[in-house]
């Protein structure tokens, strides 16, 4: 693609998610989420392959489909209440079609089904883009809605978490294991939105970070299955001993970045006394853990059996830009003893 052309898109996409979390008009809001979708399928069909054109059409359908409830929505709640702001009440009917329309547009379950589908269909560099930026203004839209039922959130968010874990337990695609792993990470956010949206807000960025690590690694390797895992000490060594980290901290276990959005979760739900829900949660975080395990098996306790030119790729010096990477790995592994800190500056 042209790079002027890709330029051009980069800045819708972000012109996109701007107007959105800076309009208080409903409409001005869905006219930012359009233009952010509109800016991004380019973007995924850039390389004119059948899988990505395949996935860029499924997202088109899905996100139009999501746009249209916003904007019935809406209009509804404006006939209703009379008013388009944001910020004011909207009708209870208004507000579960918003809900429902942000998850289809986020890929919360039960309307999740688009998401590793499509992600499979494009490169590690767009899917990042999939994975994280575009979650910023359906996320924001939700995070100003108050609902009147907070139910209809806590039955995303414990369905997300489980849809979650058990769908990447059977995956080789390492693209479709990471599109799970958003969808469980989505369904904490969700989850805790209600009680604390500060938290919910801070879960979000943790995952930004983690999930920018692990798909920067994956690029860096040029690696899309698990049994290709089993080939990267050749490629990159040191990478390779410190990428089962990255994992582990996406699923959550001490001493890692990954742990402290999930106990603060916790700790919440227990505070607002729903402890089943608490249990529910930690369970799926479980689910999950298992296939970041299989990928960290894959990573450290196999050896795959090497020729001498295969041995060779990690002494040529690499031209890739690695300072993102460095930089997300190290947050992603060692901001746990930080918490203190971070709790403060968020006003938890």
């Amino acid at each position: 693609m042209n790079p002027l052309i890709l330029t051009f898109l980069l800045s819708g996409l972000s012109m996109g998610t701007t107007i959105t979390l800076a309009s208080s008009h409903w409409f001005l809001a869905w006219m930012g989420l359009e233009i952010n979708s509109l800016a991004f399928l380019p973007i995924m069909a850039r390389h004119h392959h059948p899988r990505a054109v395949e996935a860029t059409t499924k997202y088109f359908l899905t996100q139009a489909t999501a746009a249209s409830l916003i904007l019935f929505a809406t209009t509804t709640n404006a006939w209703i209440t009379g008013h388009w702001e944001i910020m004011q009440d909207p009708h209870p009917m208004s507000t579960a079609l918003l809900t429902l329309a942000l998850a289809l547009k986020m890929g919360l379950a039960p309307m999740h089904a688009w998401l590793p589908e499509v992600l499979q269909g494009l490169d590690l560099t767009t899917g990042l883009i999939l994975s994280t930026w575009q979650k910023i203004a359906p996320f924001a839209l939700m995070f100003q809605i108050y609902p009147h039922n907070p139910t209809l959130l806590v039955l995303l968010g414990v369905l997300s978490s489980l849809v979650g874990g058990w769908g990447g337990l059977n995956q080789t695609q390492l693209r479709k294991i990471l599109a799970y792993s958003s969808i469980a990470h989505l369904g904490w956010m969700a989850l805790v939105l209600q009680f604390s949206p500060s938290l919910a807000l801070l879960t979000l960025l943790l995952y930004f970070i983690m999930t920018s690590s692990i798909f920067l690694t994956l690029k860096l390797k040029k690696t899309t299955t698990i049994n290709a895992l089993a080939t990267t000490s050749s490629k990159a060594p040191i990478l390779t001993t410190l990428t089962p980290l990255i994992l582990m901290s996406l699923g959550g276990l001490p001493p890692l970045t990954g742990f402290m959005p999930k106990w603060l979760i916790l700790q919440e739900l227990t505070k607002q006394n729903i402890a089943l829900t608490a249990t529910l949660m930690a369970l799926s975080a479980l689910l999950s853990l298992y296939f970041y395990m299989r990928l960290s098996y894959a990573l450290s306790l196999t050896i795959s059996p090497n020729s001498i030119s295969g041995t060779m790729p990690w002494r040529l010096p690499s031209l890739k830009l690695t300072l993102p990477l460095a930089t997300s790995m190290t947050l992603t592994t060692l901001l746990l003893p930080l918490t203190p800190a971070i709790l403060t500056l968020t006003l938890l």
